[in-house]
């Protein structure tokens, strides 16, 4: 935590909008500093993101894109994932965001369709909903790793 509490407000700000692409949430987050521990850092980065407006997730999702799938995915599945995604960004006019943290490579592909059919039969609110979770939790699990790779010793997630 002594990294993330003394980084210069230039190095915090690229690093939080590295998590989200939201300057209000990493905003948010960084003026909250010194954290004491990481839990009270990660719950004012999920506070933070539970106060993102629609406008807020818009800007954060303009940067996003699908998860990658393994190199060995065949051919047939890209075309799938594509047609599933566009089918997707006709419905709702944003990208398809998805947390993936802690699935096996090999269920990525599997989890990732069946994830966009299944919220392609949510309704537009619901989904807002389901997409600002999904974006929290991505910045949650990249804020983690961004940590992680300070050297920060005090996680072992």
């Amino acid at each position: 935590m002594e990294h993330f509490n003394t980084a210069s407000a230039e190095d915090l700000e690229q690093t939080l909008l590295s998590c989200l692409r939201s300057p209000r949430w990493a905003g948010r987050v960084a003026e909250h500093r010194p954290y004491p521990n990481l839990d009270s850092l990660l719950a004012a980065a999920d506070e933070a993101a539970y106060d993102l407006t629609w406008a807020d997730l818009i800007e954060a999702l303009a940067t996003e894109s699908l998860p990658p799938l393994p190199p060995d995915t065949y051919s047939a599945a890209h075309t799938a994932l594509s047609a599933a995604h566009a089918a997707y960004e006709a419905r709702f006019g944003h990208v398809f965001v998805i947390c993936l943290d802690g699935v096996a490579p090999a269920e990525v592909l599997d989890r990732i369709l069946e994830a966009i059919r299944s919220r392609l039969t949510n309704d537009p609110e619901e989904e807002r909903a389901v997409t600002a979770d999904e974006l929290r939790r991505l910045a949650r699990g990249r804020l983690l790793t961004a940590l992680k790779g300070a050297g920060n010793c005090a996680i072992n997630h």
